[in-house]
């Protein structure tokens, strides 16, 4: 005979582990993000580079965000085995989701080697260089920054993409996780975009601080949302007889 209850933990256990993955990688990020060394104005590239220059947890921070992002694209893929239906569109959204995602984590892992270790050496360089270097270190900084804006941008792009096609699913394949987390999903992807043109086109301007916010905000929301689902589906089936 068919033991449903172990069929019923055997499809839960996949939606409990990627929430308790997206919500862990969430809250890694925060704390790394709030470890970053900051400055009034990150285009101010002489200022924020004296202030990137004495940091000295800048590569352990950069490693925490990269460990955050690993622990999120690792829940978005359990997430595409938990919500992916065996045919039709949903399947398909889950997997290019979780193409995109994969793409991006390898964006992100780039990223965080521009930023988290050539930046700081360069930075590095100028503040200890003499006068007659000072002006090369210095352009050699900003380039290096400047392909920390580019990569940032497309990992924004990439990453956001992949939060719309699992919002896509979700909304898709109704019932096995809350439509309304797939709409939250797929908004937050949104804002990963317009964070991606921003920075493209402006560098980390202050105009990006709206998407950003409220990237965030949404990001948590809905991750904790959808470890509560999770959870409760749980609780649901192993109280059915």
């Amino acid at each position: 005979m068919v033991d449903r209850e172990a069929l019923g933990r055997q499809r839960q256990d996949p939606l409990r582990l990627a929430a308790v993955l997206l919500l862990a990688g969430v809250l890694v990020s925060a704390v790394a993000g709030l470890l970053h060394a900051e400055g009034p104005d990150p285009n101010d590239h002489q200022a924020i580079f004296a202030v990137y220059a004495v940091s000295n947890s800048w590569t352990a921070v950069h490693l925490g965000q990269f460990v955050g992002m690993v622990m999120i694209i690792l829940g978005l893929g359990v997430l595409s085995l938990a919500v992916a239906p065996a045919r039709g569109a949903g399947l398909w959204l889950a997997r290019m989701g979780l193409l995109t995602g994969g793409a991006a984590l390898a964006l992100y892992a780039v990223l965080q080697a521009v930023d988290g270790v050539a930046l700081k050496q360069a930075v590095n360089a100028w503040a200890s260089a003499g006068n007659g270097d000072k002006a090369i270190r210095f352009a050699s900084a900003e380039t290096v920054r400047w392909l920390e804006w580019a990569v940032r941008s497309y990992q924004s792009y990439v990453f956001g993409l992949s939060l719309i096609l699992f919002g896509a699913a979700i909304a898709v394949v109704a019932g096995r996780v809350p439509r309304p987390i797939g709409y939250l999903m797929a908004l937050s992807g949104l804002c990963y975009l317009a964070q991606g043109w921003i920075i493209g086109t402006m560098g980390f301007s202050s105009s990006n601080q709206i998407p950003t916010l409220l990237g965030i905000v949404l990001v948590v929301v809905w991750s904790v949302w959808l470890l509560i689902a999770a959870l409760r589906r749980n609780t649901a089936d192993s109280a059915q007889p």
